[in-house]
């Protein structure tokens, strides 16, 4: 289905697995998660940071395809600031060719089942700017006006809020705000290693139990972990010891969430929510 069309199917649930920072020739939780997420259906949506170190065709080639390359068909990315490691992210683009969105612009949206998704490029300050009236704001609050799904997610690679040691990313809220005013659901991330979940909020930071959108870092994707160093605020749970997928089960009017656990994982969290 093409960007911006109604939403067709009423009735059929479908599954999203969502996780960022993922492949290294130097780790091997990258291949845990990928014998996770081989016996799980459903659509891949990548947050970034996919291939170590530099994201360039022989990191992909050699660290991410053989033990992720299976599920290159069913797999949407979204590009990290590692994947510009290599100019232009000219290694990303390449090996996932239409699958990344039209060009080297690295935002697109589609639509699964009942719900809108959209993956934007969070590299704002040095490749694709986010700010007030920039090219890709403007795209999306376009996307957002045309699309006309009751249930939005969107995902990026930065982080809104984090309690890890990359912190709260203000580069990314004008993309926040477009979401807040089209009320949508829900914002995935990853670049901090880790796993946490806030409460609905704001771009601000400000609970807003009413519309505000939940995001969940989900940064676990087998590089490394990294420790939650603060509590941020609207910050409702957290993990930096485990290796593990976002499964999210997308129905219409609702959605329901579970972190699963690498092989030998005992951290898992999970959640039901109706969508505004």
């Amino acid at each position: 289905m093409l960007a911006g069309q109604p939403a067709t199917a009423p009735t059929a649930s479908r599954t999203l697995i969502a996780v960022g920072d993922v492949a290294s020739c130097a780790s091997t939780a990258d291949e845990a998660n990928a014998q996770l997420v081989a016996t799980i259906p459903g659509t891949i949506a990548l947050l970034g940071d996919i291939a170590y170190e530099f994201g360039s065709a022989t990191d992909f080639a050699q660290c991410y395809d053989p033990s992720w390359g299976g599920f290159k068909s069913r797999t949407r990315p979204a590009p990290g600031n590692h994947e510009y490691g290599t100019p232009g992210a000219a290694g990303y683009f390449g090996y996932f060719g239409t699958l990344a969105g039209v060009g080297t612009q690295g935002y697109y949206s589609y639509n699964l089942g009942a719900w809108h998704i959209v993956a934007l490029n969070s590299n704002c300050l040095y490749q694709t700017p986010c700010k007030v009236g920039s090219a890709q704001e403007r795209w999306l609050r376009n996307d957002l006006r045309r699309n006309h799904a009751k249930c939005t997610l969107a995902y990026w690679h930065h982080p809104r809020f984090s309690s890890g040691p990359h912190g709260d990313d203000p580069t990314v809220a004008p993309l926040w705000r477009a979401l807040y005013d089209a009320k949508a659901e829900l914002v995935l991330s990853g670049h901090d290693h880790d796993y946490e979940r806030f409460r609905p909020q704001t771009a601000e930071g400000r609970l807003d139990a009413k519309r505000g959108i939940r995001e969940i870092v989900v940064g676990t994707g087998g590089r490394s972990l990294y420790p939650l160093f603060r509590h941020t605020p609207n910050s409702w749970i957290g993990n930096d010891q485990t290796y593990g997928v976002l499964r999210l089960t997308l129905s219409p009017g609702r959605y329901s969430f579970r972190f699963l656990p690498v092989l030998g994982g005992t951290f898992t969290d999970s959640g039901s929510f109706r969508c505004h």
